[in-house]
């Protein structure tokens, strides 16, 4: 049984819709929850959607899940190539967890190749725009469901 999902989303997501948007669109982070919001009241499921531009934070957030969380699905943005701590946080979690990216980000900077997070991730989801959310929270679903 599903309890909780958290979708955790890291630096300059709050600013999706401003930022670059011939790469990342111009829909809201708050689009994207609303999105979510729709899937999970579908599924009869509860999400804790979050923002953080702080890395600590997001590791907290994901602390919280160990103890409550189904499923984490996170995107990590800029932390995903630099962040050993946010996937130390995530091996201590044994549940399932999707990484998504709304840009590819293997047609992007090098640098940008590399993801810690998907060292720990079970699928890893890029290059969808807002849609890799749906597509990420209805596999979690499924994942959860089994």
């Amino acid at each position: 049984m599903i309890s909780l999902i958290y979708i955790i989303n890291g630096p300059n997501l709050n600013l999706l819709g401003q930022r670059e948007p011939k790469i990342y669109g111009s829909n809201t982070l708050k689009d994207v929850e609303d999105i979510c919001i729709k899937i999970a009241n579908k599924a009869n499921i509860k999400i804790n959607f979050l923002q953080s531009n702080a890395e600590h934070e997001i590791i907290n957030w994901i602390h919280s899940a160990r103890e409550e969380a189904s499923g984490i699905i996170i995107n990590p943005a800029a932390y995903s190539h630099t962040s050993i701590a946010i996937l130390d946080a995530l091996t201590l979690f044994d549940k399932p967890i999707i990484e998504v990216h709304i840009s590819n980000i293997h047609k992007r900077e090098v640098f940008r190749h590399n993801s810690y997070v998907s060292q720990k991730s079970t699928a890893v989801i890029a290059g969808f725009g807002i849609d890799g959310y749906k597509i990420a929270l209805e596999k979690m679903i499924d994942l959860c469901s089994k």
